[in-house]
């Protein structure tokens, strides 16, 4: 088994790549030797060979994956169902789909983490020098004067202090979660938890919700260009669902689609279990008749995952002018409360 497991860009290089060569009738064997011999991909590269080794010795390509190492279980399920109706170049073609829709999902999480955790660590620096520096100075200042301030003007600079010290360690806080979760962005365990704790921001349920519609759309679409009935595929897609929601609603219109009696269709189970919206039912009910419904349900996923990336960027977007205001307004105030002695001193001067 290899150690080292395929990222979605590698995936979607593999897929794409020994999809053309198909296409144009290079043999399977000589496809993935091709991109062994091409690939920039050490990883990619090194798995293709054994891929290749397999496959020299008549073994079908998903069984060479699997023996392979390092491909997700979910491409070589997706390759051995389409090699039982002979429809791998179009499942490859889907697949490559799938985990470029995936890669620039990755992207954006790591996106999305990133600028916060810079953010937040220029605000810990900011904060820290205003109450390590800043005030020590005020104070040494107030402390020789201290017997032409009152007692109120004392009282503002201990106000003053306490909320730089407090605004420092929240901004810590913060800025040590940003962190853990930029590391953590870097694996898949990692992506599935940050996604967990987003999912928590208020808001973030309907863009979370679009975009597991968008995997399952683009899975169903995998599955029907294989070959698959729309009752299998249904079946199959269900069990890549994580969120609980969307996950009900599919298995519900699955259970009506295989009913013994009076079983509905896969567009009529997803309107009347409201999988989709009435629009896209509407989409889907054209692709159907047109026969051109693994076509539709692609598109279909494309335009989802572009509305739910819109989404993280208006979350982002709230995010950023919140934490931004937080640290302004803290510096703010803790400036203002030690700079009332003076202003009392000056009074009283004058």
């Amino acid at each position: 088994m290899a150690e080292t497991v395929l990222k979605s860009a590698e995936m979607k290089a593999f897929c794409e790549n020994v999809a053309l060569m198909l296409s144009v009738g290079i043999q399977t064997d000589e496809a993935v030797h091709m991109l062994a011999e091409n690939s920039e991909s050490k990883p990619l590269e090194g798995l293709c060979r054994k891929v290749y080794m397999e496959l020299i010795h008549g073994v079908k390509l998903s069984s060479a994956m699997a023996s392979a190492g390092g491909f997700p279980t979910y491409a070589i399920e997706m390759v051995a169902a389409s090699e039982r109706t002979g429809h791998v170049q179009n499942t490859l073609e889907s697949l490559a789909t799938y985990y470029d829709e995936e890669a620039r999902l990755i992207s954006k999480i790591r996106q999305s983490v990133t600028y916060p955790a810079i953010l937040l660590c220029v605000m810990s620096i900011v904060l820290a020098f205003v109450v390590a520096n800043i005030l020590p100075v005020f104070l040494d200042v107030y402390e020789n004067m201290a017997g032409g301030i009152t007692a109120s003007s004392f009282g503002a600079v201990d106000v003053g202090i306490i909320i730089g010290w407090v605004a420092l360690v929240f901004t810590l806080v913060c800025t040590l979660i940003a962190l853990v979760a930029l590391v953590s962005s870097r694996s898949a365990s990692g992506r599935d938890r940050l996604m967990r704790m987003i999912n928590r921001i208020p808001g973030a349920k309907k863009v979370f919700y679009t975009l597991a519609l968008s995997r399952f759309t683009s899975t169903l679409s995998v599955y029907i260009a294989s070959g698959a009935n729309s009752d299998d595929a249904m079946g199959q897609a269900i069990s890549t669902i994580e969120l609980p929601e969307l996950k009900d609603k599919a298995t519900q219109a699955h259970r009506s689609m295989i009913e013994s009696v009076r079983a509905k269709s896969l567009i009529q189970a997803v309107a009347d279990y409201q999988v989709f919206d009435p629009i896209h039912v509407r989409m889907l009910t054209f692709g159907m008749r047109s026969g051109r419904i693994d076509e539709v349900l692609e598109g279909l996923s494309e335009d989802l995952f572009g509305e739910s990336i819109e989404g993280f960027d208006s979350l982002i977007d709230r995010v950023e002018p919140i934490l931004a205001g937080f640290v302004t307004l803290a510096v703010g105030l803790t400036l203002i409360a030690v700079m009332l002695p003076l202003v009392g001193m000056m009074g009283s001067i004058g």
